[in-house]
């Protein structure tokens, strides 16, 4: 492809793109597929090359767009809001034309300084202190998972470099909640610590929230047997019910044994942008790492997710390599963010950002928060008074966990729990809208995540509109 090839169908994929944005209220949410379809729409043998752009861009539209689950769709609720604004589009567009090779800073000094600068920025948008470090992940999941290695090797007293954790011969321990995110257990289990020694404390029977005096309880029982609190992570706005453990009494219970303490505030963490809300994350300058992702509530596309650190230097010791033929002769000044996670290589990612801000700006970011805000509250106020209807968690940001309980099921977990699981499977088949089910002390319920940059209060009234129809033709 030649570059002006490149550019005619540059414009037509922009056009196909923009086009769909405008009508994406005129498809359904899920698409009405099963395993299996999309593939047998496609060929068996590889490519022989030599195919126009416009044909391909023609099976975009009719093979691959149909089995696509329309997240940006003003009636999707599910999961959490994976929002990929326009602007942060092109910045994904620049990063790939682009094409810089991030490797060290000498591969790609205006990728390394502006990532710099755009974590940077985003620490202060957020209220954070000159204290952290950033740097720019692919999700939370990685994110975890460095912020675990790390955590396993300071309380190893770097194990690595001498004989393991075979050879270190204690325990070590990590302590999370249930409610935590999956990737917390993923994470400790591919950083080296033993499942066994993965601790889930007790939680808070109605907000979720982490009991710090269970937590001080277990990890006295692990110390008096002989283990290593190694890592606590915290979960600020849980995937479920969107929980907040208590930072501050986590920290207190922590403090004497030295145990990294992980704050994953993955989809919440974009509230930070909001001094109102920022109390919901007192406590957080006294942690040692702290990721969240701006691509979801706050809308930049994947994969955007800040990881902050408040000692970079022990990051950079646990994760360095440095082969010769990376050796840069810029000298030890430079910053070389292969050291500061997983891969070696890197995308032009800071772009994203870097687009996003400037063009729709943190004060339009935050007015798009406050509205999901707000209907989030009244969705919820709608659902409390309806009959037979629940609110099962407390309504701490954007999410509200709800269930449906006939008359004719009460004190019947089981079948309770089945019908409500029954009523989001057949709203989601339909394509009306999206809910993501979840599970609350073993029984199913319906999790109402509202963010998509385009739902308005007009879509959550006909959101309810639908749950009553759908809960109630059992």
């Amino acid at each position: 492809m030649t570059p002006e090839e490149f550019r005619t169908a540059g414009h037509e994929l922009i056009d196909w793109i923009a086009d769909r944005r405008l009508a994406i209220e005129q498809r359904p949410v899920r698409p009405n597929v099963e395993p299996g379809d999309i593939a047998a729409l496609l060929p068996v043998d590889p490519p022989d090359g030599g195919e126009h752009a416009a044909a391909i861009l023609h099976d975009l539209e009719h093979l691959v767009a149909p089995g696509i689950t329309e997240v940006q769709h003003p009636m999707h609720f599910g999961w959490f809001p994976s929002n990929a604004s326009l602007s942060s589009i092109l910045g994904d567009v620049a990063s790939s034309g682009l094409s810089s090779l991030g490797i060290s800073w000498e591969s790609s000094p205006a990728l390394t300084e502006v990532e710099e600068v755009v974590v940077d920025w985003m620490r202060s948008l957020t209220g954070l202190s000159a204290d952290w470090s950033g740097v720019i992940q692919d999700t939370a999941s990685t994110a975890c998972l460095v912020a675990m290695i790390a955590a396993r090797e300071r309380a190893t007293e770097h194990a690595q470099a001498t004989s393991g954790l075979v050879g270190f011969g204690r325990p070590l321990h990590v302590y999370t909640t249930a409610e935590a995110h999956s990737s917390v257990r993923k994470a400790a289990l591919l950083a080296g610590f033993a499942a066994d020694d993965i601790r889930l404390i007790d939680v808070d029977e109605f907000s979720r929230d982490m009991m710090a005096d269970r937590l001080a309880d277990q990890i006295k029982a692990d110390v008096d047997a002989g283990g290593v609190p190694a890592a606590v992570v915290v979960s600020l706005g849980s995937t479920g019910v969107t929980a907040f453990d208590p930072l501050p009494a986590v920290i207190e219970v922590v403090r004497p044994h030295q145990a990294w303490v992980h704050v994953d505030a993955a989809m919440a963490g974009s509230a930070m942008l909001l001094p109102e809300c920022r109390h919901l994350f007192a406590g957080v300058e006294s942690a040692d790492s702290l990721s969240w992702n701006p691509h979801k509530w706050m809308g930049t596309i994947l994969d955007t997710s800040l990881l902050y650190l408040k000692d970079p230097e022990h990051l950079i010791r646990v994760m360095s390599t440095n082969p010769s033929y990376l050796r840069s002769t810029s000298g030890g000044e430079a910053t070389q963010y292969r050291d500061w996670g997983i891969p070696l290589g890197r995308r032009f990612r800071a772009l994203k950002l870097w687009y996003q801000l400037r063009i729709d700006g943190p004060d339009e970011i935050r007015q798009r928060l406050r509205r999901d805000l707000d209907n989030a509250a009244w969705f919820a106020a709608q659902i409390e008074v309806r009959p037979d209807w629940d609110v099962v968690a407390p309504v701490r940001l954007q999410t509200v966990s709800i269930r449906h309980v006939p008359p004719e099921l009460r004190g019947d977990s089981d079948a309770i729990s089945e019908h409500n699981l029954d009523w989001v499977r057949r709203l989601n088949r339909s394509g009306q809208a999206f809910l993501s089910p979840s599970t609350l002390d073993g029984g199913w319920i319906a999790r109402v995540s509202v963010g998509v940059e385009t739902t308005e209060r007009h879509h959550l009234q006909r959101l309810l509109e639908l749950l009553d129809s759908y809960a109630g033709s059992r």
